[in-house]
């Protein structure tokens, strides 16, 4: 068996905005595993700036897990703890590499194109022309549920942003979840979270900056609007510690990104610690292409939960692999006679 490594640049059609900047490009790594008669594919996606992977040392890490992918599964991830989107990127590959075809990872009602995924549209930070085009946008593909990013522009601003939605459409119109990505301070933050429960809001990602865990803890405790994890959680690799999160922190909701805090194993140790304290939670993906996606949305529906997921980014670049996923009427489809094309990768 031999492993072997391919970088590709994804392009975004238009900048995606975030709090921590503009992105125009996401940098992604495939592992390829031929046993002499099959091929194995996984993604291994890096977020700049995010990933407790991002490091100079991350392809000599490649390398590595190539020249020892004869190694047990479990003794590989267990040395890959710090490479949380390698480790993903290998437990897809060997999985992929033990599929009957090998992009269907969970076979399912939803990889025979018989059921969908409900997910949510996606409002990028921008100018306020810029996100109420995007607002509209996604209305109009029949999105019942929107994440909008917050925290680049004025909050006030932002605000009105929400509120002329909430005027047009109802709580059980529109589903309306945001995400700060930490641009709250914690002297602020309940007061915004007061305002923002008003608009009847669904929930609100990572209100202030992570490792902030007693300050956490009460917004979590005081806010009348639902707080989700999402960033806290990365480069928490100890089961101890993962569980006295939780347990200080107290959240209504954990967003699980593979790519960023293990693969499904990891994952989904953070799901039944979660379900132990009655935390909620759904799954998001890290701007992968469309090969991580689909591994992630099989997955996800393997999982039976129905609340809207964030797996609609695989629109966003305009160099991504042709493939059977389909975004419709606010749900994610495997239009399984739909074919993928990898070209642009040496297989």
């Amino acid at each position: 068996m031999k492993a072997y490594y391919h970088k590709y640049i994804l392009d975004f059609k238009r900048p995606g905005g975030t709090s921590r900047g503009v992105l125009t490009q996401k940098e992604t790594w495939f592992i390829v595993i031929d046993d002499g008669e099959k091929q194995g594919i996984g993604e291994c996606g890096v977020l700049k700036g995010l990933s407790i992977d991002d490091r100079p040392n991350y392809e000599q890490k490649l390398k590595w897990v190539c020249n020892n992918i004869h190694l047990d599964l479990n003794d590989l991830l267990n040395k890959l703890i710090e490479f949380p989107s390698i480790q993903f990127g290998v437990e897809m590959a060997l999985m992929s590499l033990k599929s009957y075809n090998k992009f269907d990872l969970f076979p399912s009602k939803f990889t025979q194109g018989e059921d969908v995924i409900p997910i949510n549209g996606l409002v990028w930070m921008g100018d306020k022309h810029f996100m109420k085009q995007q607002i509209k946008e996604k209305l109009n593909q029949g999105f019942s549920c929107i994440k909008m990013k917050i925290g680049a522009i004025d909050f006030e601003t932002e605000l009105e942003l929400l509120k002329s939605i909430r005027n047009e459409f109802s709580v059980n119109d529109v589903e309306l979840r945001v995400d700060a990505n930490g641009a709250f301070s914690p002297e602020d933050a309940l007061e915004k979270l007061k305002l923002l429960s008003e608009l009847n809001l669904h929930s609100i990602e990572q209100p202030i900056k992570v490792k902030q865990f007693e300050a956490m803890a009460q917004l979590c405790k005081s806010s009348p609007l639902d707080i989700a994890l999402d960033e806290e959680l990365i480069g928490i690799f100890d089961v101890t510690k993962r569980i006295e999160l939780l347990q200080i922190i107290n959240p209504q909701y954990i967003i699980l990104k593979p790519s960023l805090v293990g693969g499904f194993k990891e994952s989904s140790e953070w799901i039944r610690m979660a379900e132990n304290q009655n935390i909620k939670w759904w799954i998001t993906s890290a701007l992968e292409s469309n090969v991580g996606l689909s591994a992630i949305a099989q997955w996800t529906y393997s999982l039976s939960n129905f609340m809207p997921q964030g797996l609609g980014t695989g629109s966003l670049y305009k160099n991504n692999f042709p493939s059977p996923l389909q975004v419709e009427n606010g749900t994610l489809r495997y239009e399984s006679k739909q074919g993928w094309n990898l070209n642009q990768i040496e297989l």
